[in-house]
Parts: C-alpha cells; structure tokens; sequence
C-alpha cells in the first residue's frame, strides 16, 4: 500500500498541473504570470509542482490572470479538499481533546459497518474510561494541548452507546503487543483487557487479535486506521490525521483489511491471547 502521505502530495501535484495546463491554454509564460500576480517569479512553479499548497487567493489571482474565472470554484474545492485530507494533529487538537471527541460524532452516527485496525491502542470503542484518560493524558503532554481530559473522556464514554444500539456493525483487528504494551499501569491494563474479554461477545463486535509470530506475507504490520463503510478512512499517523476519500485508495485499505483479518485469532483463541496479557501483568 502507498505512503498516505505521498498520496497527499501526488494529488498536490496533479491540482498543480491543472493550473500549469490553465496558464498554457491562455499563451502564457509563468515569469509574466507571476508579473501579473505581483508574485516572486519562482511561485508559479512552486504551484505547479505542488511545492506549495495554493491558496483561494492564489486560485482565483491564477484564474483571472489566465482567463478561467469559470474554473476557480472547482479548483478551491479541490484544494480545500486536499488540505483537509491531511491534518497535523497540532492543529486537530488546538482547540481540545472535547472539540476533536465531538467532531466526529455525525460520522460514527451514519456509518453502519466500522473495520478498524490498531498497531498502536486499544481501539477508541473498547477503551475503558481509564484507559482513554491515560491515552489522553500522554497525548496531552506529548503534543502540549490544553488539558479538558476529563471531558474529552466523557464525550469517547457516551459515544460507546453505538456498540449496543443493533444498527452498527463492528470489525476491531489489533496486533497482540498492543495487548502487552502498559498504558497507565498494570491496574488500568488489566482492567482493559479484562474488559475487551467482556465487549468481543457483544452481538454487534468481531474481534481478533493477530498473534505476535504470526508469519506475515500480504498482512504485513502498518499504520492504525479505520474505515467508515466504504466511504471514508481515517488514518493514524505520527504527526497528523489522514482523511482517504478516494475510491480507489479505501479500496487499498479494504484489501488490507481483509488480509489481515485472514491471519487473525478469533473467540476463544483471542479469548486466550488477552488472558496470556493479564498474566503476565502479575
């Protein structure tokens, strides 16, 4: 599967060669259209290499100076597109952690089958309340943002109600060292996966642990993401949120999906997999 990020830039580079088609059509040279535009000279191939993301300022002085106002509407869109695909989780979360657990409630409300893989957590859906403040907790430290934990705890606690409701459907793959890796200390651990025992037998959850060992060919370890129906994947990366809308990529991630699930352990030997975990907690 491609780097979500370079997905981002590739399509930078193709809204940059839009714009480089837009100034070709209209006969002219970019030196005279940064002229134009009262810009450095080197801006107008920055733009057109997808170097620098364009603003709506930038689309519509493009548009005017080459004759295409009729375009610069689809072209902001696309942009603006682009630039909500990608998101540093900086900018996601300065507003708190409340606002970023409350964003996404349409999307949980309207989708109908979740499939979500975590290499890093304990799915946000089967956290317990301790283990979301822990998360939380190293998240608000790491990244500096400002501290309304417990309410950003209280909004993930009551979002949870999906699971019981029988209209949603929900596929949670986690690799077993998520399982051995402390978040908190050995209480809230064995809380969770105690706790992941109890939700893996609710009618409406399918869960499965891929075991550490396991030979790996096409279910090869990668980033955390979930899929929202085929519409929609949000994607976990070190520094920023990836929004993948393309249908072609969700088809990337549902391939992926299914090939992990294909080496995953289900009931009662993930039963016995989490129990392995609370063990060796002591």
């Amino acid at each position: 599967m491609s780097s979500p990020a370079s997905n981002v830039q590739q399509a930078r580079q193709a809204l940059g060669q839009r714009l480089r088609e837009i100034r070709k059509d209209a006969g002219i040279t970019a030196r005279e259209l940064a002229k134009r535009a009262g810009w450095h000279e080197s801006k107008c191939s920055r733009l057109e290499h997808g170097r620098t993301p364009p603003s709506d300022a930038d689309i519509r002085a493009w548009t005017a100076h080459c004759g295409a106002v009729g375009q610069a509407p689809d072209l902001i869109a696309t942009a603006r597109g682009i630039d909500g695909q990608y998101v540093e989780w900086r900018r996601m979360e300065r507003s708190g952690l409340k606002r970023v657990q409350e964003s996404v409630q349409p999307l949980f409300d309207r989708t109908q089958t979740f499939r979500a893989y975590q290499s890093w957590v304990v799915p946000g859906l089967l956290q317990t309340a301790a283990y979301t403040q822990a998360v939380l907790r190293t998240i608000a430290e790491l990244r500096d943002v400002r501290d309304d934990i417990d309410a950003a705890v209280a909004v993930r606690m009551e979002r949870q109600r999906i699971l019981h409701t029988g209209r949603h459907r929900f596929a949670m793959l986690v690799e077993e060292w998520v399982l051995r890796t402390v978040i908190g200390d050995a209480e809230i651990m064995a809380g969770q996966l105690g706790h992941l025992i109890a939700v893996a037998s609710l009618p409406s959850v399918s869960l499965g642990v891929i075991p550490m060992g396991t030979p790996r060919g096409a279910g090869w370890p990668t980033e955390s993401f979930t899929m929202y129906d085929d519409a929609q994947v949000a994607v976990e990366l070190v520094s920023a949120h990836l929004t993948v809308t393309q249908p072609r990529e969700i088809a990337e991630y549902a391939r992926a999906f299914a090939e992990l699930a294909g080496i995953a352990a289900y009931g009662a030997r993930a039963r016995s997999l989490i129990t392995s975990a609370i063990d060796a907690l002591g």
